[in-house]
């Protein structure tokens, strides 16, 4: 068998273990960079480091850290409230304000598992209260998360846009952004019609008095996930228990607006002025942490660094696959195909299967690169519509109950109809599996 299979294999033997078993594939990709480096490609430790990516790993230190501020000092629950209030006891609004706060958190640096652990309870909750389907509710979260992952300050927008910059391809980050964005809406849409949304227009509600969670135990840990799942626990405890006890500033309005104001400048910054986004990131959170020190001083903790060793380590990983070949192999067989489109469909397909049942951003940073050698040979596939495809199919996926975002629904689901609402996560997840797909190489390869 050729070295180059070897490492496929070895990619795959890491999907099926981090999915099957608690371990984070970014440790088991940190090892298979070695062992494949040294003993399949003869490189040096000192060169197997140089893949190590250090600017997509400031990227999401500073992203993460960032939001773990604003979520500490009580930021995001006083725009939750907000958010809440505004809907004025229309229940029809509710799905549509869960939908755009969970797409606020993605965009502005939340990991997607971590904004759904936050707002699914609250949503499921008012289901519960308000007589709204729990599965429309629970769906309406994960789109919106979903939805806003691909803003140019988020989490998948770095990696996606860091591996697209570094192969040289045109990037345009506004355009995967809008495409997810659209995608994930018109879903939402069709999910709010066809889920009783109909019947909500008119109704009115007492909104003010409404617990979070009303009607629904303590979220449990998920039985369903995959490699994400670690990288939520600190943002879910933090979710249940609220913000510091005893701090005067974890309920101090002008340093909430003093955070908010901060997210506000890093869009500012890097979007208008090109600015490095980790070290703005950063910088902001320094300001921040200054302002208040004691309340601050657990942020770093909460950087979500299972999720940034999976992301590192399997960019690691695929690194030492580039320098042995493996990813012009694997295009060079993807090119093979009889047309580039129905090469561009295969890739949307294996993202979309993959990250059903694993890590998506593991999929993410393992399936554009290697793409990246049949998108540069002049195949006639416009790249930025290709890499917006690719990126949609690869994450609408995570409605799936094996996924880590469908188990954070699943696990705040009445018990009683725990098992039925299960099914109907599954056979959603399937389907969605299917078709998003076709229906995204459609939108943005072929037309």
């Amino acid at each position: 068998m050729s070295h180059e299979l070897i490492s496929i294999f070895g990619l795959v033997a890491m999907f099926v273990v981090a999915t099957i078993l608690p371990v984070n594939m970014g440790v088991l990709a940190f090892a298979g960079a070695f062992l494949a480096g040294t003993l399949l490609a003869g490189l040096t430790a000192a060169k197997i480091m140089s893949f190590f990516p250090s600017s997509l790993f400031l990227t999401l230190v500073g992203i993460t850290y960032l939001f773990a501020i604003a979520q500490n000092n009580g930021t995001i629950d006083w725009l939750v409230r907000l958010a809440v209030r505004a809907v004025r006891g229309h229940v029809a609004a509710i799905p549509w304000i869960m939908f755009l706060i969970a797409a606020a958190l993605t965009s502005v640096g939340a990991v997607s598992p971590g904004a759904v652990a936050i707002i699914a309870p609250i949503a499921l909750g008012f289901a519960v209260k308000y007589a709204i389907s729990p599965l429309m509710m629970g769906l309406m979260v994960i789109h919106g998360a979903q939805a806003g992952g691909f803003s140019p300050i988020s989490i998948y927008g770095g990696i996606t846009n860091g591996v697209v910059a570094k192969a040289g391809l045109p990037l345009d980050p506004i355009v995967t952004f809008l495409a997810s964005f659209f995608v994930n809406g018109a879903v939402a849409v069709l999910l709010f019609f066809a889920l009783g949304g109909l019947k909500l227009i008119g109704r009115r509600a007492e909104l003010a008095g409404a617990p979070a969670g009303a009607g629904y135990p303590a979220a449990t840990p998920p039985r369903y996930g995959d490699a994400e799942t670690e990288a939520i626990t600190l943002e879910r405890r933090i979710a249940e228990g609220g913000v510091a006890n005893g701090d005067p500033m974890a309920s101090n309005r002008p340093y909430q607006f003093l955070t908010l104001a901060g997210l506000v400048l890093l869009a500012v910054l890097t979007l208008a002025f090109n600015l490095d986004i980790g070290f703005c990131a950063i910088t902001i959170g320094l300001v921040l942490s200054l302002v208040a020190p004691t309340l601050q001083r657990k942020a770093v903790a909460q950087v979500t660094w299972p999720e940034i060793v999976l992301i590192t380590g399997v960019s690691t990983y695929v690194g030492v696959m580039q320098a042995m070949g493996t990813i012009d192999y694997a295009a060079n067989g993807v090119a093979g195909l009889a047309s580039p489109l129905m090469a561009a469909l295969v890739l949307c397909l294996i993202g979309a299967v993959v990250s059903a049942f694993a890590s998506s951003t593991a999929v993410l940073g393992s399936l554009i690169p290697l793409a990246v050698p049949f998108l540069q040979a002049g195949t006639g596939v416009e790249a930025v519509g290709f890499i917006a495809a690719m990126a949609v199919s690869s994450t609408i996926v995570d409605v799936s109950p094996f996924s880590t975002n469908g188990a954070l629904v699943l696990a705040n689901a009445p018990e009683a109809s725990r098992d039925g609402f299960f099914k109907q996560l599954v056979a959603y997840g399937a389907a969605v599996t299917v078709i998003a797909p076709f229906v995204v190489w459609l939108l943005f390869v072929v037309l």
